[in-house]
């Protein structure tokens, strides 16, 4: 089987989405399902192995308020994609919800095959973050509207958990939606260095590391991570807060910090490798901290557990997928002094710290990607067998 994937974004803009498709399609290789991906070009980016990797970059532009993102060109996508030769997917799977989600149905309606898309982004929360100015209101209005128009023109969904399947239900989705979550490929697996993180980046090897791993983003509630940090150092003086990722919150998160007195306390470590440098960042962590409302899935909270990291998170949407017992996390309401209370636990009790590094690990282990990957390929067969049926009855 081949399948087109079309996404508005993939490396080496760094987010969960890209992670998804990375896994997902080294895995289904692995099954004999050969993937084309369709992703934006980035300017001044290294895109050298993209022809082994089957990646078409689009020339694109700048997406506005927003230095990480690009827009395709909508006439350099659609020439590609008409340009592909005939049979040459057998299926669509459409990524993301802006650009790539039209020329993706286009794509599928052209060549007469199905189109399955994944709903990775919460958009009615997105959209609340990057147009503030719009009435949160009339904003969950208009993204409720905008997402059952997509979904219906598609003959699948994949949620990548129970509760952003939920929401979907609500908001009156009818088409079969089929709850399918990125699993975590074995590199995730590889023990970091601790110790050599903190020697790369000056940190005392007993100074007590309270981490966030993930992109820096608005949406991401970083902003209560640190409120909640200055709670922690009440008791734990000599705790670093580790902020380690990049995005468009950065600066204000920087100003956040200086405006509360916190520069000595908390370390942007800025973006890491994800095979190498970014496994040492995860295990160096005494603790591994999560506070995000938008999350479909939180992959973040299984790489976190993969390398033994205890960690002290809120359970909002997607993330209470995975947040089940004994899974080595305490689960705490956002509230700063109940969330930093558990972090000081973790700090303070070794014991605790220990069960939850252990339990963490053994839990991760059973979100394997490559189970994952068997499963996208069974659905992949039965849209695809019943596409062609629906083709000859026509």
């Amino acid at each position: 089987m081949r399948v087109l994937f079309v996404s508005d974004v993939y490396f080496p803009r760094v987010n969960g989405v890209s992670t998804s498709i990375s896994t997902f399609r080294q895995d289904l290789a692995e099954l004999g399902v050969e993937t084309l991906l369709v992703a934006p070009r980035y300017p001044g980016a290294a895109q050298a192995h993209d022809a082994a990797d089957s990646v078409l970059r689009v020339p694109s532009a700048g997406v506005p308020g927003d230095p990480e993102d690009r827009r395709m060109r909508w006439g350099s996508l659609t020439r590609l994609l008409d340009g592909l030769p005939r049979g040459a997917f057998d299926l669509v799977h459409i990524q993301t919800p802006f650009v790539a989600h039209y020329a993706g149905v286009r794509a599928a309606r052209r060549a007469t095959v199905p189109a399955v898309a994944t709903y990775h982004t919460f958009f009615e929360e997105y959209l609340h973050h990057y147009v503030p100015v719009l009435p949160r209101r009339l904003g969950r209005f208009l993204a409720r509207g905008f997402t059952r128009s997509q979904c219906a023109a598609v003959q699948a969904l994949i949620a990548p958990s129970e509760p952003m399947r939920a929401v979907l239900l609500e908001y009156g989705v009818t088409t079969p939606i089929h709850v399918l979550p990125t699993g975590l490929p074995a590199v995730c697996f590889r023990a970091g260095d601790g110790a050599r993180f903190r020697a790369a980046a000056g940190i005392a090897p007993e100074r007590p590391l309270v981490t966030y791993i993930g992109r820096v983003a608005y949406e991401k509630n970083i902003g209560f991570l640190v409120q909640m940090f200055r709670d922690v150092l009440k008791s734990v003086p000599q705790a670093l807060l580790v902020i380690a990722g990049e995005g468009p919150a950065r600066a204000a998160l920087a100003q956040q910090v200086s405006g509360l007195g916190l520069g000595a306390h908390v370390h942007f470590a800025g973006y890491m490798e994800r095979d190498s440098a970014l496994l040492d960042c995860y295990a160096a962590a005494s603790v591994f901290v999560f506070a995000s409302r938008t999350e479909t899935q939180g992959l973040v909270l299984l790489e976190a557990m993969a390398q033994g990291a205890p960690v002290v998170s809120t359970a909002e949407l997607g993330t209470r997928s995975i947040l089940q017992p004994r899974c080595g996390a305490l689960v705490v309401p956002e509230l700063a002094p109940t969330f930093a209370a558990a972090v000081v636990r973790v700090l303070t009790e070794p014991d605790l710290r220990q069960e939850l590094g252990a339990l963490g690990r053994s839990y991760a282990r059973t979100w394997s990607s490559a189970a994952q990957a068997r499963r996208l390929k069974e659905l992949y067969g039965a849209l695809h067998v019943a596409g062609a049926a629906a083709h000859i009855a026509a």
